[in-house]
């Protein structure tokens, strides 16, 4: 036997077939969480695996491969989506989704020049921690909703109430509970138990599933340039690109490498922005990094990069199977509503998290005044209109929050960048 081909050619050989099984896995991690997005929004739940898996083909492209991370759905535009369609259609929506995908672009220009630390000036914790707490408080309201309303001639209000606990509890225990890979999707058992029970009820309807093809194209949409959709939707990135080095910096942890030093944040943040493009361009959701996959790729050890490139093609993949977009749709809205009501509570929590661990002083005026009014501004649903154009919920917020912080002076001796990783670096 050649020797050549013994032991490297042979493992060589296995770790592909490894690297597939675990980018499926990968790709089930993040499968409860990349749908719910296209769920609550309307969006095509095809059109969004395929731009999830573009977008982290893209990603791979910018970072070089560098980076053990998967891309898809971000919960920050779930509110933004569902009020720009309502006001200005899909097709401008998406136009609005480009240019939040610039505004990444910007930002990791911004990044190149001047280092990392000048994001963390413009959006320390005290702007970016009440807005993402904006974005959860925000959507309670529509979770609630969703678990407590029937459907006239389907589901009852008793029934819906109780597949939204049965979803929630089941989620909650998973969560809290379970170990190994189940904790990693509580998400997906939530809802398995939720449709299961829907099921024994005699409430799911599989009319959406039959009338799909098993194999068909997704339903890509062309962008349209609408200037409200667009500067609604821009200030919206601002939140999800500061928690985008919050993962690079979970991540690395994990792997033991210095992933804002090499690729850089420059090169992450531009490959964020141009996936988030590339999903508008097609009719899908923005792209951001997931937690999910980061706590899977702790569990597995998977740090080899080649696996999500695995998981972005079977997510492309999936993407031109129609019935499983059909199978979605056939998830009764109060199951949904179960997982949304911890989901949304979950984001609030983030933004709480982000204060208390960057440790800012509420005792300080200019931070008490920053988080007042920006919550205010949020659950109240404060909106300003200028002709034609109108801002409200998180764009308002975001935008208020860093003009804020600009403009109101500090205290003397007040520490203005309370310690972060990304607080102190160097700037170039």
């Amino acid at each position: 036997m050649d020797k050549t081909m013994e032991p490297d050619n042979l493992m060589d050989e296995m770790s592909t077939w490894r690297q597939a099984l675990m980018g499926g896995q990968m790709l089930f991690v993040a499968f409860g969480a990349l749908v719910l997005v296209p769920l609550l929004t309307g969006l095509d739940a095809n059109v969004a695996f395929f731009t999830a898996g573009v977008g982290t083909l893209i990603f791979q492209l910018v970072t070089k491969r560098q980076v053990p991370v998967f891309l898809a759905s971000s919960f920050a535009f779930i509110a933004p989506i569902t009020f720009s369609i309502q006001s200005w259609g899909l097709p401008a929506t998406m136009g609005g989704i480009m240019a939040a995908g610039v505004l990444y672009a910007a930002l990791s220009v911004l990044v190149r020049l001047r280092g990392s630390g000048i994001l963390y000036r413009l959006f320390p914790p005290v702007v970016v921690g009440p807005v993402i707490m904006v974005i959860g408080l925000g959507l309670a309201p529509v979770a609630v909703g969703m678990a407590t309303s029937g459907i006239e001639g389907v589901v009852s209000a008793d029934q819906a109430l109780l597949l939204a606990t049965l979803s929630l509890l089941t989620t909650l225990f998973v969560a809290t509970m379970a170990g190994g890979i189940l904790k990693l999707i509580p998400i997906l058992c939530g809802i398995a138990v939720g449709y299961i029970a829907a099921m024994m009820m005699g409430v799911v309807d599989f009319q959406p599933m039959l009338d799909r093809p098993w194999l068909a194209m997704p339903n890509f949409v062309t962008p349209e340039f609408n200037w409200n959709a667009v500067l609604y939707m821009i200030p919206v990135a601002i939140a999800p690109a500061i928690e985008h080095i919050g993962d690079m910096l979970a991540i690395s942890s994990v792997t033991g490498k210095k992933y804002l030093e090499k690729p850089g944040l420059k090169n992450t943040l531009l490959g964020d922005g141009l996936a988030t493009t590339a999903a508008g361009l097609l009719g899908g959701p923005p792209n951001t990094t997931y937690s999910e996959v980061t706590g899977a790729v702790m569990l597995t050890k998977a740090y080899n990069p080649k696996v999500m490139t695995w998981a972005a093609v079977i997510a492309i993949a999936v993407a031109f199977i129609g019935k499983v977009g059909g199978f979605l749709a056939t998830i009764p809205v109060p199951v949904m509503g179960g997982i949304m009501m911890l989901l949304f509570g979950s984001i609030a929590v983030v933004g709480l998290s982000t204060l208390i661990k960057a440790k800012v002083d509420l005792s300080i005026p200019r931070n008490l005044v920053i988080v007042s009014i920006v919550l205010v501004f949020g659950i109240g649903n404060m909106g300003l209109t200028f002709g034609e154009f109108s801002l409200k919920g998180v764009s308002l917020c975001a935008l208020t929050a860093v003009l804020l912080n600009l403009l109101l002076p500090h205290q003397s001796g007040e520490d203005r960048y309370q310690s972060t990783e990304v607080g102190k670096e160097e700037t170039a």
